[in-house]
């Protein structure tokens, strides 16, 4: 029979946005899933848009200056240092300690968010819900009814009811 190590720790990766349902996941998930005595990984994965510019030209060949190129950068980096703060804010708020990663990343999120999990072996994947009803969910699609289908580990998809 084969040993296994459990001293070993788990890696949780939590897919943040600049949504309150990705903090709340994010709280659910240091409450519920990391304990005192675990020796768990805590990987914060944002997920940036690809960016809509890929050259100086847009699609209709008018052309685009750098300052405004250097200006949506700008506006990119600090939206992901936003959403970093939010979600520092939420992990030293918790109790114990926990060793946390940040990742980020940039692509389409559900097919990101699944390569990242796969990519670094996680044990566990934990995103929020924002709950969109039938019609939006058809025309915008959902990251985490995706990834709950094709990820390549345990999924925990966290409801934030609006009382909440």
């Amino acid at each position: 029979m084969e040993r296994v190590n459990m001293k070993k720790g788990r890696k949780i990766v939590v897919a943040v946005d600049e949504s309150e349902e990705s903090m709340h996941a994010l709280s659910w998930c240091l409450s519920n899933l990391v304990s005192r005595s675990s020796n768990s990984t805590l990987i914060l994965l944002y997920v940036k848009p690809s960016p809509i510019i890929y050259s100086q030209f847009d699609a209709k060949g008018f052309l685009f200056s750098g300052d405004v190129i250097a200006a949506m950068e700008r506006y990119s980096s600090a939206l992901v240092n936003s959403v970093m703060e939010r979600a520092e804010a939420v992990f030293k708020n918790f109790s114990n300690p926990v060793n946390v990663e940040k990742v980020v990343r940039a692509g389409e999120a559900k097919d990101v968010i699944c390569n990242t999990v796969e990519t670094l072996e996680a044990d566990t994947l934990v995103m929020g819900s924002h709950g969109y009803g039938l019609l939006k969910r058809v025309l915008l699609g959902s990251v985490s009814h995706h990834c709950a289908k094709y990820a390549k580990c345990p999924v925990v998809i966290v409801k934030h009811s609006p009382s909440n």
